[in-house]
């Protein structure tokens, strides 16, 4: 069609195409809006066979204001509309794009307002008032302005509209990158990825599968998979039954990079040449902006991919033991926690006389023989048993009554084992037990009594086992002496506080100290604060003692000012009956105001069993505190049942790696405290070793990562007077 400026459209009746013949997707919706017939047929008489942006025109009319309203009510993706300004009212049209805009609040559609009557809307003020993109005179629109017209707002309205894909794709993506990066397993991961995927690219979820390449000498195997791929999931690759998919996926796996031709084949790096890959059968061509969005996406997916691996790992060292691939301890503990099995019994094994077979042959035989009774034990008892490690030749069993019995354990050491080449070796066990028929007790209580057992049966009943028998009797009368006594030491003041610095392991640097709690009896004696802490716990009086606790270390650290850097400060353990107390937080800062400190100067140290306890409102009450600046550390991690949601849950800031890690015979306890120093670094903790006695451990942990120390490499515990000594004599030294 030819136009000249001078034609002005003709009104005609001319049977032309409306929205109805021609599909949505190829062409541009346009509504025409005007009380008067011969415009809409004018008007698509002028655009009649045209073409903008490469799109044809499609019609909708709409003859009052109210039929416009219900029409663009509608899911109609219109991307013009032509709007008469006076209708059924003088300012029908007015009043039209006022509710496009704030009741259906669309505020893509490019709106032309034609008049023809001027006066009635002087085009200044319309513009002024109204968000509009255009504003004519029905006598001045010829076919050339009116193809402007419309080609000016199609092409705004495409670049609105992109800018809003880009935006929701950019929403969807950071929305698929929290969900995915939560701790999950690498199948629900994948599964996620397949939802994730499919809503970016709205299509359905039949038309993805998702693989994983595992390493060298494991083929790559269907991880996830929707809709009609369902019965995928768990395939080889080689065995996917559709050649174009499994073309796809080995060619993305192979080349490690992404294919868009033929549907969307793409690809997730992760950790340690691990890899995902997704195949979307998309039917058409991927759009610009889609491929860019995908390359965000697939990006931000393989962090994440990469840091759940990280986590698994974490996770795996953390409840796993890598020696002879069983549960170890806290899985253990965490079972016996979670009443798997009901009148259940535990076990603790220990090898008779391992120490000697180490010391004779040589510990890769020790290795072999842990592997071998590991792999024996769990032959020997149904899945519904936990058969776990716990430590050098410390083995635990957790299982129905009728399963965990000594009968069932002496059968097990009946024949020899193989190990290896050698010739077959006699092995014998002895155990302690305990029921748990009527027992509520924590998992760390249950071990300690099967240890009791255990020690018991090693005195006198070597290579056989016996069950837990509290004498509570006697357990009792020892515990109501002992609180006499500490009742009556504590009101007359014979209770004091020692400090043992904590060392940055980098510089040297002193930047703290424990407070802890010391009582020594009439006689002179010290009394282990193992013996007295439970005891004051369990009677309540733990409760003014730490108050008294808190108020005397507070006070010492006011006392160093001008002694120590502005950081140095001062760590105050708290149990589990203090943070039982309501007002226990309020408390705290009141003593902390009293004595003038800023909450930087002083730290909340708590053990893992007091973190498991009533879990919301200890979290609650340290949230209160941290507000405040207080720091706060978990003590002797390692040796309790603390979760990694559980470390998170409470934000604690540092970890304080148990003496026996750190101190204790062997690689292996040295390699759990480089466990606890890698997990720390991925939560952003800082670390702190406890009972470091010699300069190669020290160099050791430092080399592993570890940040601060304490132990008797730099000083005992010291009281007030010592410690200022010590000050004095490290910055001369120094």
């Amino acid at each position: 069609m030819t136009y000249t400026d001078d034609a002005l459209i003709p009104f005609a009746d001319d049977e032309l195409a409306d929205s109805g013949q021609a599909s949505s997707a190829a062409v541009w919706q346009v509504l025409i809006v005007d009380d008067e017939p011969d415009v809409h047929a004018a008007s698509k008489l002028a655009l009649k066979g045209i073409q903008v942006e490469g799109r044809g025109i499609a019609f909708s009319h709409a003859h009052t204001a109210a039929q416009a309203m219900e029409l663009l009510a509608q899911p109609n993706d219109f991307a013009v509309a032509f709007i008469d300004v006076v209708m059924e009212s003088d300012d029908a049209g007015l009043q039209l794009v006022r509710q496009i805009r704030e009741t259906l609040d669309n505020q893509a559609l490019r709106i032309i307002l034609r008049t023809g009557q001027p006066g009635y809307a002087p085009e200044i003020d319309t513009i002024r008032q109204y968000d509009i993109n255009d504003y004519r005179t029905k006598s001045e629109l010829t076919q050339v302005r009116l193809f402007t017209c419309l080609t000016m707002a199609v092409r705004s309205y495409a670049q609105i509209r992109q800018l809003e894909a880009g935006r929701r794709g950019l929403e969807q993506i950071l929305a698929a990158s929290a969900e995915l990066g939560k701790p999950v397993g690498l199948k629900k991961f994948a599964a996620g990825v397949v939802t994730q995927l499919c809503a970016l690219l709205n299509v359905e979820a039949q038309c993805l599968v998702c693989a994983a390449m595992n390493p060298a000498d494991q083929t790559p195997y269907v991880l996830a998979a929707a809709g009609d791929y369902g019965a995928w999931i768990g395939l080889p690759l080689d065995e996917i039954p559709e050649p174009r998919v499994r073309h796809n996926l080995h060619q993305t796996l192979r080349e490690r990079q992404h294919f868009l031709k033929d549907g969307a084949s793409l690809y997730f790096q992760g950790y340690n040449e691990q890899a995902l890959a997704a195949f979307v059968d998309v039917q058409r061509p991927l759009q610009a902006l889609e491929k860019e969005l995908l390359e965000v996406f697939c990006s931000n997916i393989s962090v994440a991919f990469e840091n759940l691996q990280l986590y698994l790992n974490i996770n795996d060292l953390a409840y796993n033991d890598t020696l002879v691939h069983l549960p170890n301890r806290n899985a253990l503990v965490e079972a016996i926690d979670a009443r798997l099995a009901r009148e259940g019994a535990v076990a603790l094994l220990d090898l008779d006389s391992f120490a000697d077979i180490n010391s004779i042959l040589d510990d890769s035989f020790g290795d072999a023989v842990l592997q071998s009774v590991a792999h024996k034990l769990r032959a020997a008892f149904p899945a519904e048993t936990l058969v776990a490690r716990l430590g050098s030749d410390l083995f635990g069993l957790y299982g129905p009554a009728q399963q965990v019995t000594p009968e069932k354990i002496a059968a097990v050491f009946d024949e020899p084992f193989a190990i290896d080449a050698n010739e077959p070796l006699r092995l014998s066990a002895t155990a302690g037990l305990v029921s748990l028929q009527s027992s509520m007790q924590t998992g760390l209580i249950v071990l300690k009594n099967a240890s009791a057992a255990l020690k018991e049966a090693k005195r006198f009943q070597r290579g056989k086992s016996l069950y837990f028998e509290a004498n509570q009797a006697d357990a009792a009368r020892d515990r109501i002496r002992m609180l006499n006594r500490l009742r009556t030491s504590f009101s007359e003041e014979r209770l004091f506080l020692h400090y043992q610095p904590f060392i940055n392991l980098q510089d040297g640097r002193v930047v703290g100290a424990e407070s802890l709690l010391r009582w020594k009896s009439t006689e002179g004696q010290f009394i282990s604060p193992e013996l007295f802490i439970p005891i004051a716990e369990q009677s309540g009086l733990m409760i003014p003692m730490g108050e008294w606790v808190a108020r005397t270390a507070m006070k010492w650290r006011a006392g160093l000012s001008g002694q120590v850097d502005e950081d140095f400060r001062v760590a105050i353990n708290v149990s589990r009956t203090q943070f039982a107390e309501p007002d226990f937080a309020q408390k705290f800062l009141d003593v902390l105001d009293e004595v003038g400190l800023q909450g930087s100067q002083v730290e909340i140290e708590l053990t893992e069993s007091v973190a498991i306890e009533n879990l919301e409102d200890l979290a609650v009450k340290l949230a209160i505190l941290r507000g405040r600046g207080i720091r706060v550390a978990m003590d002797d991690f390692g040796t309790g049942y603390s979760s990694l949601s559980v470390i998170q849950r409470l934000q604690l800031d540092h970890l304080k790696i148990d003496r026996s890690f750190v101190s204790g015979s062997g690689v292996e306890s040295f390699e759990i405290a480089r466990t606890i120093i890698t997990m720390a670094d991925h939560l952003a903790m800082t670390t702190i070793a406890e009972g470091i006695e010699t300069q190669a451990q020290c160099d050791a942990l430092l080399a592993a990562g570890c940040e601060q120390g304490q132990g008797y490499l730099f000083s005992r515990p010291m009281d007030e007077a010592q410690f200022l000594s010590w000050l004095q004599d490290r910055r001369n030294f120094r």
